[in-house]
C-alpha cells in the first residue's frame, strides 16, 4: 500500500502494514516507510484505497 511519508515528503511503499480501526470506528493502515523507516498512517481500509486506484 502507497502513503505519504512526512521525512521523505513523498509517497512511498508501507512495509509492516497492519488495519487497525480508529476510536471512531473507520478503519486505517498502519505501516513504516520502506526507504527511511518513518511510521507511516494512511485512513480507510486497504481494500478500498486498491479499489479507488484501479478506477481512478
Amino acid at each position: 500500500m502507497e502513503a505519504y511519508c512526512v521525512k521523505c515528503r513523498q509517497k512511498r511503499m508501507m512495509k509492516n502494514a497492519q488495519q487497525v480501526t480508529l476510536k471512531n470506528g473507520r478503519p486505517a493502515t498502519r505501516g513504516e516507510c520502506e526507504v527511511c523507516g518513518t511510521r507511516m498512517f494512511r485512513i480507510g481500509s486497504a481494500g478500498s484505497a486498491a479499489s479507488a486506484a484501479s478506477t481512478g
